[in-house]
């Protein structure tokens, strides 16, 4: 293993103020530590996640990572469980990030392993830009000179061994891993830091790193509507569930009223035409087909385009069978398609008051929008 990362994520976000820690949030559709994930995973290093493993590993679904460890009472602790984690697979150096920032700028990890090839450490780090005031009871005592003062920023780089002997030292009380080092008498260089390189802190940032990570996108809406008329001796699929009833629906494919809408929606927020230009039901290969494998694909159509699924709704109109005992589940099922985060998603219900055909028990009735972001 030449490179490993350290994802902290370990814990509570207190100042965020929300029960929920900040780094399971949704950002974009999807969990924040996911977004963090994927910038490390993309730099091309193996994952070691440190924290509560099951909302850890639920964040990362479908991410490839090494088995997640628990955290420590402080951060120091959890990053040298990952680091004691780590040590059986020898990596030559080790990132330490926090899962509480999502963004990691281009070309940040190269300039931190070009810097290990002279010193033991690295991180990036930004000037400071404002008058610093240093305050007692609510007023100044002290104006700080801010020359040579730099904010410090995550992934900090390290050669293992290194990074790995000064957590073993016996130094207590660090704030972040360069000062392990320092307490130790060893260099940490610094290389150039970002002001898009966001940590997660308050309420207001999420809408700093809405905006850093969605340049230039703009929104597009779609919709979708579908029909199925209900059929003896077929299963009854709504939304990816399979739902108890005495009869299924009719099509060619497992006739998913409610994937049918929400593919037609994202196909026409991207202006892609429907389901059948994508999955023509006068070709043999979709008869009975698990129409998970559609929306999957209008998922990763979004992808492809260089958007984001912001959210997606959908209404299901029949007056049997009940879906509200069956509505989280079928969020559950259709967000983990589409690979964002639950919240993002809404499944309900109603009726006709038993006018038409969905209330003569004829057929089941779907309509869904969603909003994309896309490349202007």
């Amino acid at each position: 293993m030449h490179l490993a990362a350290i994802l902290v994520a370990a814990g509570t976000g207190s100042r965020f103020g929300t029960e929920t820690p900040k780094q399971f949030l949704t950002l974009l559709g999807q969990p924040v530590i996911r977004h963090a994930a994927r910038a490390l995973i993309g730099a091309g290093a193996e994952l070691q996640p440190v924290g509560e493993a099951a909302s850890i590993d639920a964040a990362l679904e479908g991410l490839p990572h090494l088995p997640t460890v628990p955290g420590g009472a402080v951060r120091q602790d959890s990053v040298r469980e990952g680091l004691l984690a780590l040590r059986s697979h020898a990596p030559e150096f080790v990132l330490v990030h926090d899962a509480a920032r999502p963004v990691i700028p281009p070309g940040t990890v190269p300039a931190l392993l070009a810097a290990l090839a002279q010193y033991p450490g690295a991180i990036p780090a930004a000037p400071v830009a404002d008058t610093l005031k240093r305050v007692r009871d609510g007023t100044i005592v002290e104006t700080v000179p801010r020359e040579g003062l730099f904010r410090a920023q995550t992934p900090q780089a390290f050669r293992f061994d290194a990074l790995l002997a000064a957590h073993l030292a016996g130094v207590t009380g660090a704030t972040d891993d360069a000062a392990l080092l320092e307490a130790l008498g060893q260099t940490v260089a610094i290389v150039a830091g970002s002001e898009s390189n966001i940590k997660l802190t308050y309420k207001e940032d999420l809408a700093r790193l809405e905006a850093v990570m969605s340049p230039g996108l703009l929104p597009h809406v779609g919709t979708g509507f579908d029909v199925h008329v209900l059929a003896d001796n077929r299963p009854m699929v709504l939304c990816g569930v399979s739902v108890p009833h005495d009869k299924g629906l009719a099509g060619h494919s497992d006739a998913d009223v409610g994937i049918h809408a929400l593919c037609d929606a994202i196909y026409g927020a991207l202006a892609e035409g429907d389901i059948g230009h994508h999955f023509p039901p006068s070709e043999a290969s979709w008869k009975n087909a698990d129409s998970a494998q559609f929306l999957a694909h209008a998922g990763a159509r979004i992808g492809a385009r260089g958007g984001r699924l912001v959210n997606a709704d959908v209404t299901l109109i029949c007056e049997r069978p009940k879906i509200a005992p069956h509505a989280e589940a079928m969020r559950a099922r259709l967000a983990g398609i589409l690979g964002v985060d639950v919240e993002c998603v809404s499944v309900k219900a109603t009726t006709t008051e038993r006018l038409g055909f969905t209330g003569r028990g004829e057929g089941i009735a779907a309509q869904a929008a969603v909003m994309v972001l896309l490349p202007g």
